[in-house]
């Protein structure tokens, strides 16, 4: 059966629309993987998020399906992470009410608290009637706009320093989409050498980490379906660098392990010494 997935506003559930949704274990049974989902919002409380909403109250504004759900690992009561998957935000808002009647069947016994459920089931049918009235939003993203050009690694660039040239070669598209779920996946830190951007740097490099392709997409034959789970990994500058260095004998990421872990060895016979 599909679901409603409240966000709220302001909430200590580390939410990202359209990439990831954090939600306690008594909702598991009802977010499983490939569940159609309906995202909602309650009535604004803070008139500093009106701008970032498509109505000041109550409504639906997105569709989306449940990918594969993990566990929440710093979270001692069981939280749930649940991957969100082929996410279409509403042109406008759809009212939760429409002609004075709800769109959503509220059983007479939870009358008085069955806005409160963040998660809430819903009959297939109440699903299409509620997606009858919204207007899907056509979204084309400009990847190579959006993501850093220092990681564009698999294109081979040819040309001289200081003088204009006219260069016609290939770019590969990148979802930004993709990228944001292996970041919520893998985590910030380089999974070859524990690097932390943020911890380096402090808050001007908060959420900065490259995303590598374990298989690079100039070797696409066609469009291919990416699991950011398995096909993709964060990486350090230094570290993806390092893996693209020779295109002909790309590193895996065990390979530049097995480098990192030989020069810490090296470094600590020398140290000895």
């Amino acid at each position: 059966m599909p679901a409603v997935i409240a966000e709220n506003d302001e909430s200590k559930w580390d939410d990202e629309t359209g990439v990831q949704y954090h939600f306690p274990k008594q909702y598991q049974a009802i977010l499983t993987e490939g569940t159609e989902v309906l995202y909602y919002k309650g009535k604004m409380g803070n008139k500093a998020f009106s701008s970032l909403r498509l109505s000041v109250k109550p409504h639906y504004f997105g569709i989306a399906r449940i990918g594969k759900v993990h566990a929440d690992e710093n979270s001692t009561q069981g939280d749930l992470y649940a991957r969100i998957e082929g996410f279409i935000p509403f042109e406008s808002a759809v009212p939760i009410k429409i002609n004075g009647e709800y769109l959503e069947q509220i059983p007479l016994n939870r009358k008085s608290n069955y806005w409160r459920n963040a998660v809430r089931l819903i009959d297939k049918t109440v699903f299409d009637a509620i997606c009858s009235h919204a207007v899907l939003k056509s979204e084309k993203f400009d990847d190579l706009d959006q993501v850093d050009s220092a990681q564009e690694f698999e294109t081979k660039v040819i040309g001289t320093e200081g003088k204009k040239i006219v260069y016609y070669g290939v770019r590969y598209e990148r979802s930004p989409k993709l990228r944001s779920q292996a970041i919520a996946i893998h985590g910030l830190q380089c999974k070859a050498c524990d690097f932390d951007f943020e911890k380096a740097y402090g808050a001007h490099a908060k959420g900065f980490i490259h995303v590598h392709h374990l298989k690079p997409i100039s070797e696409f034959e066609e469009d291919q379906v990416v699991d950011p789970a398995t096909d993709l990994i964060t990486l350090c500058a230094n570290c993806h660098s390092v893996v693209h260095r020779r295109p002909q004998q790309l590193l895996s990421v065990e390979q530049l392990k097995g480098l990192l872990k030989g020069r810490w060895v090296f470094d600590d016979l020398a140290k000895i010494r």
